[in-house]
């Protein structure tokens, strides 16, 4: 840990304006005397799940990548925090005063304010930052409700093709971190990637994906095309 600069300090509130309405001596207390200003490097672990929740995360730079485990070892990814977005499983720990329900990690080297529970606490007795927080529990809320569905309805190879295409022309990611991300093996998602390059859709090297198609991998992603 170390202590936070003003301007940092200055950052965090325009991130996340919901702290410049709270009354001063509050966002004072909250930010330079309850909260723990961390810097992570990629891969470090924010918190786990079935652990008590220390603190509310609030990113300055970097992100988190909070996902879900299971007995088996498989992972699905719920959702990632950046700069001025909030961890709605944090959220939900501190008022229902229960165990973390996923674990977060950070992406990549990532600078984060955490509010310790009584100055969560005291943060959300004012009416602007309990409704900021409410706020993102619905888009949230949204998000997780179009996950379910992909998961339940959508095949594999459509939530694949969906996963590669935004990213530009080359896409740097292992198998593993698509696999994490879709929540299935890494054989899995191997073997449909050959399928996509025996397709011409795309050309697979060491940690990185070329798409050649993206056209038709577009619409196999919006279920127009047969699989592969």
């Amino acid at each position: 840990m170390n202590a936070p600069t003003d301007t940092e300090i200055a950052q965090l509130s325009e991130l996340y304006p919901a702290l410049k309405a709270l009354p001063p001596a509050v966002s004072q207390r909250a930010l330079h005397q309850q909260a723990m200003w961390v810097s992570v490097p990629a891969g470090a672990v924010l918190f786990e799940e079935q652990a008590p929740c220390q603190g509310f995360p609030m990113v300055l730079s970097g992100e988190v990548r909070v996902a879900r485990g299971s007995s088996q070892g498989r992972a699905l990814e719920l959702y990632r925090v950046g700069p001025g977005e909030l961890c709605v499983v944090s959220a939900s720990c501190l008022f229902g005063q229960h165990l973390l329900s996923a674990n977060g990690v950070a992406t990549s080297a990532t600078r984060l304010a955490v509010l310790t529970p009584p100055a969560f606490d005291a943060c959300c007795e004012h009416e602007p930052f309990r409704r900021f927080v409410f706020g993102v529990f619905a888009d949230r809320l949204a998000d997780l409700m179009a996950l379910a569905e992909a998961v339940a309805f959508q095949r594999l190879d459509q939530r694949l093709a969906a996963a590669l295409l935004g990213h530009g022309e080359v896409l740097h990611a292992s198998h593993q971190a698509l696999a994490d991300e879709l929540g299935t093996v890494r054989e899995m998602v191997t073997r449909l990637l050959r399928r996509f390059e025996r397709s011409g859709w795309l050309s697979l090297g060491r940690e990185r994906i070329e798409l050649r198609d993206a056209a038709a991998l577009r619409r196999l992603a919006a279920g127009e095309a047969p699989a592969v």
